[in-house]
């Protein structure tokens, strides 16, 4: 048997996932890197009328009008720190396989580390938080605690409704 050969049948390939690694306040929380499209500077953002506070506006980006929630202000209340690692990081929205994917821009601080693990590190964490769904997993480490956000579960209908009321053009 070649050398190849045997280290293909001797260890089974291990199910890395890349994330991107990012706080809220002291926080560490992660989004997979798949559903990251772009990782952009803050950007100046128009404000929506009559949008809940953690709405922090819309920007045109490629052609295409964005809108950007502030994570910290809507999991915690306190809108993000205004710091040089603070990113706009846009993600591809999709709650319904069916539908087309849109860009969702988030804003997120210290938004500049990776992780590659194994996706089985992260844990059901316990609590069924039914005001926040976007909570996911939880990974332990030598830094703490790190949680995986759904990005599909970030907005509620009404929400989704108001950003994303017209159809995206083809």
């Amino acid at each position: 048997m070649s050398d190849l050969a045997a280290k293909r049948g001797a260890v089974p390939a291990a199910k890395k996932a890349l994330f991107l690694v990012f706080h809220l306040g002291d926080e560490r929380f992660a989004l997979r890197a798949t559903e990251v499209a772009e990782v952009l500077p803050r950007l100046p953002l128009k404000p929506i009328a009559h949008a809940p506070q953690w709405v922090s506006g819309i920007f045109a980006h490629r052609g295409a009008l964005v809108p950007v929630i502030d994570l910290s202000a809507l999991a915690f209340g306190t809108p993000a720190q205004a710091r040089t690692s603070t990113r706009l990081v846009l993600v591809n929205y999709q709650p319904q396989p069916w539908a087309q994917a849109r860009w969702l821009g988030l804003i997120l601080e210290q938004a500049t580390d990776t992780l590659r693990c194994d996706l089985g590190e992260f844990k059901p964490y316990g609590l069924d938080n039914r005001e926040a769904p976007y909570l996911g997993l939880v990974r332990e480490d030598a830094l703490g605690l790190m949680q995986w956000i759904g990005v599909n579960e970030l907005l509620t209908d009404e929400v989704r409704a108001l950003l994303f009321s017209a159809e995206p053009s083809v």
